[in-house]
């Protein structure tokens, strides 16, 4: 469904005749555009949120089963791991901005599906897990989209605080969003809560279908199946074939590996090593999200060091030693872990939003929905390989053990980076001019993209 969609979209696109032009994103003028697509993102980004901790609690009271639970989390991975490949091969030889609306459309589309079954009264479970593999497969399109499209619209020099201000709102909709949700349960039937979500994609789409985004040239307009393989065996070629890249892959492989199992652990943290019960955990989770807002709001004011990789990479080993701090808190003192836990999550928002920037500065536009894509795929990948050994490390050794482990990949990880010469060259885009897509070439939004 989804395909047919963007195949839809591509009929009137494509004019690289005199509307074509070269060149860096200008410094003046960007921020009403870039601001307003932004804002309708946030929003959406919020109902997103909402509607997504409605369904899990809805699922919980529903079942009670560990493996619904188990399933839903698989329902969010695996269309991301599966369609990430091609779905940047759409988002890089269509227009981005509508691959996002179409991305959004599906989404709420599918939303309003779900609530209509919960008016009629019919729902089932398999039909909440249905339409959440529905909603992960139109998120597959939607961030590359809209990675690439910020760099299309954003100057460079800004990137990483555009990074960092991305960065506090997802750390703010992980403070608001579950409270939010939890009031919107008790006063509100499930499709009166679903209805959050398909009012806020509106407004989303809504700002996308006024607001044109410059797009790449692309000097290959062959269609069908056999030009798709094509793009993507380019996204891959061009990984290959960019000094650093393989060794910037496998960093976050390896932090994600040990991360994921981390991060699902807290609530056995909680009750294992601190003897805690809910208002514990729910401390915890805050208190990382406010440290994800507190860091993307630095980032977005500071913009970082000149080389950004420099900047993700220590910040990376400053949240490893957080997570490491977490799990080394004596039971008595629980507060340590919050504070701990805090630094990572500031730490965790200035090395997400740089590294996304060093991303979006060195690969050519052109190419960035196939590499945005592939780059999700794969580490999404990690996050059920990391479950997988975590719990059984967890149940043997406690899941403090698992945290100080996850720090200390993260912390040495971080650190050996910093004196490898790939890494440093990574933002050097030595291998961009192998790239078919030219990386400094742009095609201005014409009317027929409005």
């Amino acid at each position: 469904m989804s395909t047919h969609l963007i195949e839809s979209m591509s009929k009137d696109g494509g004019d690289e005749g005199p509307s074509a032009v070269t060149g860096p994103v200008a410094d003046n003028g960007w921020k009403s555009k870039f601001f307003t697509i932004w804002g309708g993102q946030c929003a959406s980004l919020f109902g997103s949120q909402l509607v997504q901790f409605a369904i899990v609690w809805w699922l919980t009271m529903e079942t009670g089963s560990a493996t619904v639970l188990a399933g839903a989390a698989a329902m969010a991975y695996a269309p991301q791991i599966v369609l990430g490949p091609i779905a940047g091969t759409f988002v890089d030889r269509w227009h981005r901005r509508r691959v996002m609306i179409a991305s959004d459309s599906l989404i709420a589309g599918a939303t309003v599906v779900l609530a209509a079954l919960f008016a009629l009264g019919v729902v089932e479970v398999w039909h909440v897990l249905a339409v959440l593999a529905v909603r992960a497969s139109g998120s597959a399109f939607h961030w590359p989209a809209m990675a690439a499209a910020t760099s299309m619209m954003v100057p460079e020099k800004h990137l990483s605080r555009v990074g960092g201000l991305n960065q506090a709102i997802v750390g703010l909709a992980g403070v608001v969003a579950p409270p939010m949700g939890a009031v919107a349960i008790a006063v509100l039937p499930m499709q009166g809560v679903l209805a959050i979500d398909v009012l806020t994609a509106v407004l989303a789409v809504s700002v996308l279908s006024v607001v044109r985004i410059p797009e790449p040239v692309r000097k290959d307009d062959a269609k069908g199946v056999r030009a798709t393989f094509k793009d993507m065996r380019d996204g891959f070629r061009f990984i290959k074939t960019w000094p650093g890249a393989a060794q910037l892959i496998g960093l976050i492989l390896l932090v994600n590996l040990f991360f994921a199992p981390a991060d699902a652990l807290t609530p056995i943290l909680v009750t294992q090593r601190f003897a805690g019960g809910v208002v514990e955990f729910a401390t915890l989770q805050s208190a990382v999200c406010v440290g994800i807002v507190a860091g993307g709001l630095l980032l977005a004011v500071w913009g970082g060091t000149k080389r950004r990789i420099v900047t993700a990479l220590v910040a990376l080993m400053l949240a490893g030693v957080g997570i490491a701090a977490v799990g080394l808190s004596p039971p008595t003192m629980f507060l340590a872990a919050v504070v701990a836990i805090f630094v990572a999550g500031f730490a965790v928002a200035i090395a997400n939003g740089s590294l996304n920037a060093v991303l979006q500065a060195s690969i050519p536009k052109g190419m960035q929905g196939r590499v945005f894509s592939l780059l999700s795929s794969m580490s999404v990948s990690a996050a059920p390989i990391g479950l997988a050994f975590g719990g059984p490390l967890s149940d043997a050794f406690g899941a403090a053990v698992v945290f100080v482990l996850a720090g200390v990949v993260m912390a040495v990880g971080g650190g050996v980076a910093l004196f490898m010469p790939s890494f440093m060259r990574v933002e050097d885009n030595i291998g961009a001019k192998d790239a078919k897509p030219a990386a400094s070439e742009t095609r201005s939004a014409t009317a027929e993209d409005a």
